[in-house]
């Protein structure tokens, strides 16, 4: 089992987009996929960076793949996905309507945002040329164990969401547009002022979710820190790990770690519970998906979350 390194759902700026994959390039993950997947407006903001950022992380021994949009709907969405494949690198596919400018035969990847759910649909997909697939966050242990057995005998490479924040829906509307009495279409790009997306509050002040422009996020990060031994008997090729702010580095280095078995699986999510989110992993296994296997608990307050630590 090694890493996929994400695309990142939010809007940077060009310094820190290329900052964060100049880090990344150092990193021990085998893969990373970069791209615009939310909204096709932030894109000329950050688009000079991924040409110097493939080049870094080729150069780094990194398998590179670029990404389509999660929601294809605009004449000019449709031209960009089409020129992808320009760039010589397998596309990643968030849309199956993206598979409209991938000649049948061609190699291609499956992000997390296209719902492989069972056997059948994995066949249509390896038939089609996908030869790597993210699964679903939500799907319990005993699919993702089926999907990969059958990933095994088609000769697809089946990876799991590893850390993050579950990427839950895309709407056609911008609920952070919304929020600040703007349009969609006269934004003024203010999804830029939450780098990591915005929390969403019940009326009874509980942190619910996580906004991203157009795009809704779970409020806690997804972590499979404490699944690493059943993910590896299911027969899980990889963990997808999505960018977020901060020391990604460590944290990439820290799963890293984890694999190989130098650090507990404690350990690991005692790092990562210092990111400011809770932690959870209950889709797998759990009553909930907010629910969180270890020893560490989640006490909310007005202004976020603590952690403390209990022993089970």
């Amino acid at each position: 089992m090694d890493l996929t390194v994400g695309p990142n759902f939010f809007f940077w700026d060009a310094a820190t987009v290329r900052g964060f994959y100049q880090s990344v390039a150092a990193v021990p993950v085998a893969r990373v996929v970069l791209g615009e997947v939310v909204c096709s407006k932030r894109l000329p903001f950050w688009q000079d960076e991924i040409p110097l950022a493939v080049e870094s992380l080729l150069a780094a021994g990194k398998a590179v793949a670029i990404s389509s949009l999660a929601l294809i709907t605009l004449k000019r969405e449709r031209k960009q996905t089409a020129e992808l494949l320009q760039l010589g690198l397998p596309v990643e596919i968030n849309d199956l309507s993206a598979l409209l400018h991938v000649p049948q035969g061609t190699p291609f990847w499956v992000g997390p945002l296209v719902n492989v759910y069972n056997e059948g649909t994995l066949r249509w997909l390896a038939q089609r040329g996908a030869v790597r697939v993210c699964l679903s966050p939500e799907l319990p242990l005993a699919s993702v164990a089926v999907l990969a057995r059958t990933g095994r005998e088609l000769g697809v490479a089946v990876e799991v969401w590893g850390h993050g924040c579950v990427p839950l829906a895309i709407s056609g509307r911008c609920y952070h547009a919304r929020l600040h009495d703007r349009s969609k279409d006269s934004c003024q790009f203010v999804c830029a002022e939450d780098p990591d997306g915005r929390d969403v509050q019940t009326i009874d002040q509980q942190k619910f979710l996580t906004v991203n422009g157009v795009q809704t996020l779970s409020q806690s990060t997804a972590s499979m820190a404490r699944q690493i031994e059943p993910l590896r008997e299911a027969g899980v090729d990889a963990l997808r790990l999505s960018p977020q702010i901060g020391n990604f580095a460590a944290l990439c280095e820290g799963y890293a770690a984890r694999l190989s078995g130098k650090v507990s699986a404690d350990a690991l999510a005692l790092q990562l519970a210092n990111h400011g989110r809770p932690l959870s992993d209950g889709f797998l296994n759990g009553a909930a998906g907010v629910t969180w296997s270890g020893s560490l608990v989640f006490r909310q307050t007005l202004s976020g979350f603590e952690q403390e630590k209990r022993l089970l």
